[in-house]
């Protein structure tokens, strides 16, 4: 009988849940970062295996918005608890704090079984990890904790294993070699976003956004043609992006180019173009055409 279910991934912004989504399937479905809300919309990958296929959805961090574009992220995660077999909520290894209890309020409302994964345990010693395992059984009744460290790949097989386990009879939901339902477009640009939340300075990131504006192959040939703008907010940030003599850009370009070209299997000509969008994170036109529509959160 072929088991099949969706699995959805939550928690604060960085706590690593993409690092582990993307260990997991085996592929680079999602961008990673060390800042916080990287991850922007629902991206689901895909796990087939012998008699089995596991969706993943991993979801934005769970905050306090400040913007339209941080309340679409959040209503995002929220929606994405109740649409699946179980739930994987990651926290670091410390002790709850008042965002852990906000989320956990807001799990006291769902049904779906909760796993709680702590990770990045190859931080801290044992004996933290026993102390943070006490401090959450003490906040909700989660069907069993797993303490992993996604960078390592530490205990990930044993979680993967129950996530097996507990999938219900279903069908084949997507083609076996399906690692994600992501357009090419779509990962091509999360991908330059990622090198551009790499390089830039703390204040810049949060308000950059990226469109593939053209992305075809050449007529009897294996090359893409990519051409592809970064959105930011202000002129002060389009000079950051743009770097001194074009710099900048050219390092976001060149290490996305590998990355997309990897994705794609054949070499890419990249272009890029920066260009100002005042304050696109609190325009509904602006969110829509990017992807990030609220009322389809």
């Amino acid at each position: 009988m072929f088991k099949s279910g969706f699995v959805t991934l939550i928690g604060k912004p960085n706590v690593g849940k993409s690092t582990l989504m993307n260990l997991l399937v085996g592929e680079k479905v999602a961008i990673i970062s060390n800042k916080p809300q990287t991850t922007r919309n629902k991206i689901r990958s895909i796990l087939t295996g012998d008699g089995f296929q596991i969706i993943f959805i991993d979801t934005p961090g769970i905050h306090k918005p400040g913007s339209k574009l941080g309340a679409f992220m959040v209503k995002t995660a929220e929606n994405a608890m109740n649409e699946v077999d179980c739930i994987l909520y990651l926290v670091e290894p410390r002790k709850v704090t008042e965002g852990d209890k906000n989320i956990i309020e807001r799990l006291n409302s769902i049904n779906t079984p909760v796993y709680l994964v702590i990770n990045k345990i190859d931080t801290v010693g044992k004996a933290d990890i026993l102390t943070v395992i006490e401090s959450y059984r003490g906040c909700y009744d989660f069907t069993e904790i797993f303490p992993v460290s996604a960078k390592n790949a530490e205990n990930t097989d044993e979680l993967l294993s129950t996530i097996k386990n507990l999938l219900p009879n279903g069908p084949l939901y997507f083609p076996p070699d399906s690692f994600t339902d992501q357009p090419e477009r779509q990962i091509a640009s999360e991908l330059i976003r990622e090198k551009a939340l790499h390089y830039l300075r703390d204040e810049v990131p949060h308000g950059v956004a990226v469109e593939i504006e053209a992305m075809k192959r050449r007529e009897n040939q294996e090359l893409v043609d990519i051409q592809a703008t970064i959105f930011c907010e202000k002129d002060s940030h389009k000079a950051i992006v743009i770097g001194k003599k074009g710099d900048m850009l050219k390092k976001i370009g060149a290490t996305a180019r590998v990355e997309i070209e990897r994705l794609l299997g054949s070499p890419i000509f990249l272009e890029l173009w920066v260009k100002v969008k005042k304050n696109w994170r609190e325009s509904d036109f602006y969110l829509r055409n990017f992807g990030y529509d609220i009322k389809k959160a």
